[in-house]
This record gives C-alpha cells, sequence and structure tokens, in this order.
C-alpha cells in the first residue's frame, strides 16, 4: 500500500531534518516550499507472512536498484528469506533441504547473504545469486550442535561476505568468504575464548574492510576493524564502560572507511559514536 502525506513545519522536529536528508539522497527531497515534506511511504507483506503478534515482514536491506531482502515469519514461527524487487514482485526462499532461513544482506548486484537452518538445527550460511542459485557454506571449524554453525551476515559489491561462526564450544570467530569460495578465519588478539565471548564481525565494505565487535575474557566489548590484508585494529570509544555487557560495538563502515555503531557507558545508558576515516 502507498500513502502520500503532506508534512508541514518540519523544522520544529529535529529527527525531521535526518529524514529529510535521508530522503533527499533518494530525489525525495524537499518540495519548492522548505516547510513542506512531500514523503512517499509503501507498506508491503510478504505473501505467507503469519498475522499473530511477533509474526509478519522483516526488510533487511536494500541496494542502490531498490531490491529489497529480508525475511518473513510465518503463522508456524518459522523464518523464510524474501526478495522484493523494484516493482513490487516477492520471491521468497529457502535454501534446498533446510525449514528455515534469514537474508540478511543485498549488494548492488542483487546477490543475497543470510543464514539458514537445517532439521538439527544447526545453522549454516548461504549465497543467493541474482540469478536465483542458491549455495550453503560453512566455516572451518564451526560447531555442528543446536544454534551452533556459521551465520553470514554482509554481502559487499565484490561478493565477498563476513559474518560469524559460533563453534562447539559456542565461542565465535569471524570469518570472510571470497568470491572463490575461500573461507579465511580469524580471531581479535584479546578476545575470550568462554561460551558467549569472542569475535564478532558485522560488516564489510567495499574494499573489503571489516568491522565488527569481540567480547573479552571479562565480557566487556571492545570495537575492531580488520584491513583488507588481514591487519586487525581494536579501538573503544571515549567513555565506554567496562564492566560485563558494556563497551563499544561497531555495526558498519562505509566505503570511505568511516566507522559507526554505540557504546554503553559504566550506567548501562547507550551512547552514538563516529570514527571517520583517514
Amino acid at each position: 500500500m502507498t500513502t502520500r502525506y503532506l508534512r508541514k513545519s518540519i523544522g520544529r522536529l529535529p529527527w525531521a531534518l535526518a529524514v529529510c536528508l535521508s530522503l533527499a539522497t533518494l530525489g525525495l527531497g524537499p518540495s519548492a516550499n522548505a516547510n513542506e515534506q512531500n514523503t512517499c511511504f509503501t507498506t508491503f507483506d510478504a505473501p505467507g507472512a503469519g498475522t499473530d503478534p511477533f509474526q509478519g515482514t522483516l526488510p533487511q536491506a536494500i541496494n542502490p536498484a531498490g531490491s529489497i531482502a529480508g525475511y518473513y515469519i510465518d503463522s508456524s514461527n518459522l523464518n523464510h528469506s524474501f526478495l522484493r524487487a523494484p516493482d513490487g514482485t516477492f520471491t521468497r526462499f529457502d535454501p534446498p533441504g533446510e525449514i528455515g532461513s534469514v537474508a540478511f544482506s543485498i549488494n548492488p548486484a542483487g546477490a543475497i547473504a543470510g543464514r539458514c537452518r537445517d532439521a538439527s538445527n544447526v545453522i549454516h550460511g548461504y549465497l543467493r545469486a541474482p540469478n536465483g542459485h542458491l549455495r550453503t557454506f560453512d566455516a572451518p571449524g564451526a560447531g555442528t550442535g543446536p544454534g551452533q554453525g556459521t551465520f553470514a551476515y554482509n554481502i559487499n559489491p565484490a561478493n565477498e561476505i563476513t559474518g560469524i561462526y559460533l563453534d562447539a564450544s559456542n565461542v565465535y570467530h569471524g570469518f570472510v568468504r571470497s568470491p572463490s569460495d575461500a573461507i579465511t578465519t580469524f580471531d581479535v588478539p584479546g578476545a575470550g575464548t568462554g561460551p558467549g565471548q569472542g569475535t564478532s564481525p558485522a560488516n564489510i565494505n567495499a574494499s573489503g574492510a571489516i568491522t565488527g565487535n569481540y567480547i573479552d575474557a571479562s565480557n566487556v566489548n571492545h570495537g575492531f576493524l580488520r584491513a583488507p590484508d588481514g591487519t586487525l585494529t581494536t579501538f573503544d570509544a571515549p567513555g565506554a564502560g567496562t564492566g560485563p555487557g558494556q563497551g563499544t560495538i561497531p555495526f558498519c563502515n562505509n566505503p570511505a572507511g568511516a566507522i559507526t555503531g554505540w557504546f554503553g557507558d559504566a550506567s548501562n545508558v547507550n551512547h552514538g559514536f563516529l570514527v571517520r576515516g583517514e
């Protein structure tokens, strides 16, 4: 469903400026009247999405062409991936043999990365090519118990994929998968080795630089950047707390090398941060 409305006096709403600037990059910027905003919202539901509480449609990423990848939760509370084309056409999919899946990222060419779950509740990464071909993969060392396995999170324009794998001891490790299917695993020095600790990549930019967080032996979060050559740099946002569950959690890095995310302070209040690329 598409809805158009006119919002006036946006200058009195601080968050509206950010919305205006974002929309401007999509060609939906301010009208001739600087105090009016003509905004088009399209709401949608994936076919087969459930209608009970906590079910439904959850988009995760959009590429420059307007193709949207995400997942929906059906009436049986199972997750399934979808691709919504710019014309609104839906394609629903799960990798063959899997009972559910989640699409997390789509690159400019339309390749999608995500995770899927088999009948034994083991997690596998997947890549869906722009032509619809699906293949699953597992990082070396990934556990094979329920809830363990390989979680693919982000794919860049070069078809490099990053994510995490959970080993048999429930420790997190990072990986990067090349376009030729080679998987390189890595751990940030200082990452803890206990259950729920370890290295957790979040994003890979166009040059192949990866950012994310690691959890140390005291369960404190710290940020890291892995350069395309594998060099690892760690960092903490000023004011980040040093208690369990506190610390620095980078979430995204752009082509210019800027990193954004959030940190939890000593009072467990969250704050945003930006690290600018040199």
